[in-house]
């Protein structure tokens, strides 16, 4: 073999891409896409999805009115300084507490010079605080319990497009492989037309077939491609980024329907925030009449209220001291402003109760129905398997026996088909299946 100086070039051309491949391999491992499991899905989406942030966000703000509540049940302190400088009006009075003083332009204020540093102890004490600090708590629960109501929601979201994307991953491998046998089947009528053994109509009919079986299968790629982005949205920064879900495992068992009975009734957030709600109606109602009573207002104060900004003024008056005072307002006349406060209060508070117990109902409504979908669904996994081990025995012999010339290519597109479906079915099964159990967990809080 004559080569010449283009070959040699080429030759060293392919070494040299075949020896930096083989670098790259043993250096840096190409990257995969990442395997993601139910668990870190649901993860990923509770830092992602903006109402779950926004129900977190509202539970922190309730935990802190609760806080702020109950602090201003508790005296406040403030140490108050001024300095207040009045034009004097050329008299001198006895006002001040040594001898005479200047006399200020303003009757209002006390001296020409005055210097005011003093702590400042408030208290305020009636039935209304108790109140307010009461429905702040309640509101408090209520948007914990909110909080889990969008936790639950999330996660039930999370699951659905779980499965979702599982399924059309399934469903589009058996496509695949419904394709390649329908070409399998194309290119045995062919054969078998051109050996004049079967009519011209059978390589048509196994034609559509496959043409059949070529769109099924991009509208199942189209699909999965979807649902892996509806996923992704809620997992990464952005949607594009490749990743896979876990491998199916064999479906867990079912509990009995007493353990979910009294997991979902012990733990159910949409009962406590019902009830919470209730609460917090009730401590409106209270709130609402304490305006009824009257409030107590106790002060006391420490430091300097005089002339000279010193603990003692002229001739060694003691300037430092204390005050002590308390406030009783009773409430006479308000032209039925409270009578109306406590009547809105009361027509919410009964609004609460009906919703109360119609979330009680629901529940009780929702349980019974998860139940029963799952039961369902899990006593026909096994008629499934059944199907598809049926559909494939039936597929096996109708493709014999049309090579031995006794069917037709219709009975064995119609076996292909019921194999398909059986298939399709089985999978739609397990994932029906496992997204009603993962319902049942959400219900009793498992998940």
């Amino acid at each position: 073999m004559h080569w010449t100086d283009r070959s040699w070039h080429n030759l060293a051309a392919a070494v040299a891409i075949l020896l930096s491949t083989a670098g790259a391999q043993v250096g840096s491992p190409p990257d995969r896409a990442a395997v993601v499991s139910l668990s870190e899905a649901i993860r990923r989406a509770q830092q992602n999805e903006p109402v779950f942030a926004n129900a977190l966000a509202a539970q922190k703000l309730a935990a802190t009115d609760r806080y702020l509540a109950k602090a201003a049940m508790l005296p406040t302190v403030t140490y108050h300084n001024q300095v207040l400088y009045t034009q004097p009006n050329g008299q001198t009075n006895q006002g001040g507490q040594v001898g005479t003083q200047s006399s200020p332009v303003f009757i209002a204020n006390n001296a020409v010079h005055e210097y005011t540093s003093q702590a400042s102890i408030t208290e305020t004490v009636g039935l209304k605080q108790f109140a307010e600090a009461q429905v702040a708590s309640a509101n408090a629960a209520r948007a914990s319990a909110e909080m889990e109501v969008a936790r639950r929601g999330l996660v039930s979201t999370v699951v659905s497009l779980y499965y979702s994307v599982s399924a059309f991953e399934i469903k589009q491998r058996l496509l695949t492989q419904a394709f390649h046998e329908a070409q399998t089947f194309t290119e045995l009528t062919q054969k078998r037309e051109t050996a004049r053994e079967v009519a011209h109509a059978d390589v048509v009919k196994s034609q559509l077939q496959q043409q059949q079986r070529q769109r099924d299968l991009s509208d199942a790629t189209l699909a999965a491609d979807k649902a892996r982005l509806e996923l992704a949205v809620l997992l990464f920064p952005d949607p594009r980024t490749p990743y896979s879900t876990e491998a199916a495992e064999a479906p867990p068992i079912l509990p009995t329907k007493n353990e979910v009975t009294t997991l979902a009734s012990n733990n159910n957030p949409e009962i406590r925030s019902a009830l919470a709600d209730v609460q917090a109606s009730n401590a409106q109602v209270t709130s609402s009449k304490a305006a009824y009573l009257p409030d107590l207002s106790l002060n006391f104060n420490y430091g300097i209220d005089a002339p000279q900004f010193a603990k003692r003024g002229p001739d060694d008056v003691r300037n430092l001291g204390y005050s002590i005072s308390g406030t009783l307002d009773i409430p006479v006349w308000d032209w039925f402003s409270t009578e109306k406060r406590v009547k809105q209060s009361e027509i919410r508070r009964d609004v609460a109760k009906v919703t109360l117990t119609a979330t009680q109902k629901r529940l009780i409504a929702t349980l019974e129905e998860a139940y029963a979908e799952a039961s369902a669904s899990r006593d026909q996994l096994g008629l499934l398997d059944e199907s598809v081990h049926t559909a494939a025995e039936s597929l096996r012999l109708t493709k014999l026996r049309y090579v031995a010339g006794e069917s037709t290519a219709l009975e064995v597109v119609d076996a292909q088909n019921a194999y398909l479906s059986s298939e399709t079915a089985q999978a739609d099964g397990v994932v029906r299946y496992e997204t009603a159990l993962a319902g049942l967990q959400i219900l009793t809080g498992t998940m």
